[in-house]
C-alpha cells in the first residue's frame, strides 16, 4: 500500500540523478532520450533551413 504524497527514489538518494544533471549541464549534451531527440531534431532543422538559433543565457 502506497502513502499518497510520499515517494522514495534510490537513484536520487545515491546521487545518480544529480550527477547526470551536472554532466549534462557541463557538456551541453542531454542525458535523457527526450532531450537527445530534441537536440538532434533542432540541429537537423537548423541545418536544413540554414538558420542559427540564439543561445539562451
Amino acid at each position: 500500500m502506497k502513502i499518497p504524497g510520499l515517494s522514495f527514489s534510490l537513484k536520487r538518494a545515491i546521487g545518480v540523478s544529480g550527477l547526470k544533471a551536472k554532466i549534462a549541464r557541463e557538456t551541453g549534451i542531454p542525458t535523457t532520450r527526450q532531450g537527445l531527440e530534441r537536440k538532434i531534431g533542432d540541429m537537423a532543422i537548423s541545418t536544413l533551413t540554414g538558420k542559427k538559433k540564439r543561445k539562451k543565457r
